[in-house]
């Protein structure tokens, strides 16, 4: 059947319809596909010739600037230096021990360096850079980099590493950083993939590790190019990390310096504290040791002498030590006894030198006894007696409970390794821990802080600073984070009334000024400065009844490690308290002839901002101190003169 002219004229005009359609569409996809063959073939030629030769482009990480820490005052303690390292690439080398002998005869390297390289290549993925010495002279470095063509893998890079300028003063405090371990890898449930480059470093004690999430920052990243030997041929881009934010500490640096030679070699600890809103002004162990050793590596030799060191430099005893408080502790079985009403400012007791309990006799340090005593003349003249008569009053579940107010056996929470709990032990403690009765002389040991009572020289601090502002101050060490200032917590009262506490400052008072009190050696001249303290001795041995009956053995007789602790601890000034210091000498002997003058130092030094002026002192020991100040800035670290010209 012929079709109409009219049906045939409309099929002409789909088809030709279509033909356009489909053409148009092809067309498309030929210029779409010549685009792309000339955005490949001549826009990014270059990259597909130099993959043509065997040419690779990798991606490393790099790792951030670790933020600095700083005193209060912006001092730098913590900070980066530029450091020349040479790293290499298993995957990119080929034969790394026969590249590793090539750059030994440019790099001196012993056979153990060798192989702990090895073992290092082989034990992280191919394309991880495995470093294999860092802190290169530029000559080294240099004639590494000139001769990479010969060494496919090796790249010769600069990077920051951890330096701590003022070492000594803050060894304990900041710590200090070294390599990544499989057991600190072990403790992170999602390790960051900084933690993965090997020799990779991060906090180890101290602040350094509290902190090391704030001060490590994140890693940035750049894609390199390197040739079929491995050698590296250009960085293609680079996106910087982001940089460890920066922390500022309470402490001021010149006070740290300052109590740190002030202790000189002793084995001892000390802490400064602001009373008012609980910054540490310095936290000392001595004697210390150089935390920069530990970043570049110490060796055997050096670690070996740090731990058979019978002063234990390694240990942080301002925070870790725990010790017998002495007669420090006096100050709580006081307020203990006053707060419960068991006695009042002017209740006596009568001390003959000794007081009978059951079958045992309890001694006073003062084998004639103190005769009639009252708490003022108790704690300036340190009258045992007096505190085991009223320990028996009100019982040592009230004494413990007044402690742990005051700060002890509490673990205060700073960004610092291993802080004591200490023990501020109770009836139940004794039961829980020993399965046995506390006894009535469990409480008379405990009441002139012997027994089982230990304490911090930072509790000790704590314990001070609350007496002196009748506030539950708590001890802070951070400052800033990133510029931002961290405020201090508003301390609640102790709700103590005003006399109870007053009677314990008056006695604390009469210590260091009263004719007779046991501190009065150490006060401090200046009447707008004078100072509350109390003295300690704590016993690290038993006296046998010969020896009481003979007469106890000088401190100075006998050896070093059986010699009483010294303590002190004070506040001043007396009328508008504004330091607290705690100060522990190991086997120093006497608290208020050993540990006081260097609590007194302490607090002059942060009073005065500067070496304290010699009319601070008593005018018989300005000779003797103006000649111990002198000496004192000679061992500081920087060699600085005092600015006081007087000294």
């Amino acid at each position: 059947m012929k079709r109409a002219p009219r049906d045939t004229e409309a099929t002409s005009r789909r088809v030709t319809r279509r033909t356009l359609i489909l053409g148009g569409g092809m067309a498309a996809m030929v210029t779409a596909l010549g685009a792309r063959m000339r955005y490949l073939g001549v826009e990014q030629a270059d990259e597909f010739r130099l993959l043509a030769e065997e040419n690779r482009i990798n991606i490393r990480l790099i790792p951030p600037g670790r933020g600095l820490i700083q005193d209060r005052n912006g001092k730098l303690i913590a900070g980066n230096e530029q450091n020349y390292r040479v790293v290499i690439t298993r995957e990119d080398a080929g034969d790394v021990e026969a590249v590793l002998n090539r750059l030994s005869h440019i790099l001196p390297m012993t056979a153990e360096d060798m192989a702990d390289t090895l073992k290092e290549v082989k034990r992280n993925s191919p394309f991880v850079p495995i470093t294999v010495a860092d802190r290169l002279q530029w000559e080294t470095f240099s004639r590494i980099a000139v001769n990479s063509p010969a060494l496919p893998g090796v790249t010769p890079e600069v990077g920051l590493s951890r330096v701590y300028p003022r070492d000594l003063d803050f060894a304990h405090v900041v710590g200090y950083v070294g390599p990544v371990s499989e057991k600190d890898l072990e403790a992170l449930e999602e390790p960051d993939p900084l933690l993965r480059i090997p020799k990779f470093q991060i906090g180890k004690i101290g602040v350094e590790k509290w902190l090391e999430d704030s001060l490590r920052g994140s890693a940035g990243t750049k894609r390199i190019e390197v040739n079929a030997v491995g050698r590296v041929m250009r960085e293609l881009d680079r996106v910087e990390g982001v940089p460890g934010v920066d922390v500022q500490l309470t402490i001021d640096a010149d006070v740290q310096n300052f109590v740190q030679a002030r202790l000189g070699e002793e084995s001892a600890s000390c802490v400064v504290m602001d009373v008012q809103n609980g910054d540490i002004l310095a936290c000392v162990s001595s004697p210390s040791f150089n935390p920069n050793l530990f970043v570049r590596g110490i060796s055997q030799t050096d670690f070996s002498a740090l731990m058979e060191h019978d002063h234990r430099p390694l240990a942080n005893k301002a925070v870790q030590g725990a010790y017998p408080p002495g007669s420090t502790f006096k100050m709580v079985t006081a307020l203990a006894a006053l707060a419960d009403g068991k006695i009042t400012s002017e209740t006596r007791v009568r001390c003959p030198g000794y007081l009978e309990s059951g079958s045992r006799r309890f001694h006073c340090w003062k084998h004639g006894g103190h005769g009639a005593v009252n708490l003022e003349r108790g704690l300036a003249e340190s009258c045992d007696v007096f505190f085991y008569d009223v320990a028996q009053r009100v019982g040592i579940d009230k004494i413990a409970e007044m402690g742990r107010k005051l700060g002890l056996g509490v673990r205060h929470d700073l960004p610092m390794s291993a802080i004591s709990e200490g023990n501020m032990p109770d009836k139940a403690w004794k039961q829980e821990r020993h399965k046995a009765e506390w006894r009535i002389g469990d409480t008379i040991n405990a009441s002139i802080g012997q027994g089982y009572v230990l304490a911090s020289p930072l509790q000790l601090a704590v314990m001070t600073a609350r007496i002196a502002s009748g506030r539950m101050v708590k001890p802070r060490l951070v400052h800033a984070i990133d510029g931002r200032q961290i405020p201090a917590e508003e301390a609640e009262s102790l709700a103590l009334d005003g006399s109870t506490l007053r009677a314990v400052q008056n006695g604390m008072f009469a210590v260091m000024n009263g004719k007779s009190g046991t501190g009065r050696g150490s006060r401090i001249a200046d009447d707008s400065l004078k100072m509350c303290g109390k003295s300690g001795t704590a016993q690290v041995r038993n006296f046998s009844s010969a020896e009481r009956d003979g007469g106890i053995i000088a401190n100075d007789r006998l050896p070093w490690k059986l010699r009483d602790h010294a303590l002190f601890v004070g506040y001043a000034p007396a009328e508008a308290p504004r330091y607290a210091v705690s100060v522990v000498v190991e086997h120093g002997g006497g608290g208020s002839a050993v540990a006081g003058p260097i609590a007194r130092d302490a607090i002059l030094r942060a009073h005065f901002g500067t070496v304290p002026p010699l009319e601070a002192y008593p005018a018989d020991q300005r000779g003797r101190m103006e000649t111990l100040l002198k000496e004192l800035h000679l061992r500081l670290p920087d060699g600085r003169l005092p600015d006081n010209p007087k000294v």
